[in-house]
């Protein structure tokens, strides 16, 4: 079955999921990989112009989201990746309900398009264990980052889904319009390097801070422009 096949089909009632655990409420994570997932996040929703038109010419939906689990079917256990984005589908309204408030497979409809992997420690299993399980999921596209070097000499690799097996390949992902690239650079109060999503043209998606003095600046420019006009951008 191909990455991208929708899985309605499989399940024509909904299951039963209540005996499901959807999170067990254990926080485990530490403050740089808490912020570089919710970089990967929020730069996507603050600054993402989308993947483009569905074929209605209506703007295609996505989910991004940090630590929600992805369950493949009722019986699995699920794997939780750093961050995921899955392309055309949305969140249902009633969130809190338990049958739409993580990512199960057969309510979304399809797997997640891409999935991240920040490495903390060696007892992840990034590159065996959770690279089968992904593999298994039929996710299309599997990153892990390792800043740390903790698997290794490289930062960052990108698999792609092939048959049963993923094969390295670029961190570019074509249904998105998006690669990820490494930056080096200030995020909140933290300065080091981060994953940052980028376009096709190198440009990187811009967190809100940024967003703001990139605003800022532009205005700035223009108020000399102005000035030097003999005009008072001040004046009411």
């Amino acid at each position: 079955m191909p990455a991208t096949a929708r899985i309605d089909s499989w399940y024509p009632e909904p299951p039963d999921v209540s005996h499901v655990v959807t999170e067990d409420d254990t926080p485990v994570d530490n403050f740089p990989s808490e912020k570089q997932q919710r970089l990967l996040v929020e730069t996507l929703y603050g600054s993402w112009e989308g993947p483009g038109l569905d074929e209605e010419g209506k703007p295609r939906t996505f989910v991004a989201a940090a630590n929600v689990g992805l369950f493949a079917t009722p019986k699995s256990d699920p794997l939780v990746p750093d961050a995921f984005v899955s392309l055309d589908v949305k969140l249902h309204e009633d969130i809190w309900a338990k049958e739409h408030r993580t990512y199960f497979f057969w309510e979304m409809g399809k797997p997640a398009d891409v999935v991240i992997e920040v490495v903390s420690n060696r007892e992840g299993g990034e590159l065996d264990r959770k690279r089968r399980g992904y593999a298994r999921m039929r996710i299309g596209h599997y990153v892990v980052y390792d800043p740390g070097h903790h698997l290794g000499p490289a930062t960052l690799r990108a698999f792609e889904l092939r048959g049963d097996l993923y094969q390295s390949t670029e961190p570019w992902f074509a249904s998105l319009g998006l690669g990820l690239v490494e930056w080096n650079g200030r995020f909140e109060d933290m300065t080091g390097p981060w994953l940052r999503w980028r376009r096709r043209d190198g440009s990187l998606l811009l967190t809100g801070a940024e967003r703001a003095e990139s605003e800022k600046q532009r205005a700035d420019r223009l108020a000399e422009k102005l000035r030097a006009l003999g005009i008072d951008p001040d004046a009411a």
